[in-house]
């Protein structure tokens, strides 16, 4: 996801995509350890995701 794409979702929209990055990446997580995970890169771009969303979260006021 891009910053820019992010920035322009509303709260209630940013802890919606907070939750299910947070849920895919336990996915990724539980795969990486049945080793059934293809690429390893798609852990580490789910983490900067919720990094951005929790950021931009930040941004706008809300804890």
């Amino acid at each position: 996801m891009k910053p820019k794409e992010i920035r322009e979702l509303s709260v209630d929209e940013l802890r919606q995509k907070e939750g299910s990055l947070v849920e895919e990446l336990f996915k990724l997580r539980f795969r990486s350890a049945a080793g059934q995970l293809e690429s390893t890169a798609s852990l580490k771009k789910t983490r900067k995701n919720i990094a951005l969303v929790k950021t931009m979260l930040r941004e706008k006021g809300v804890r």
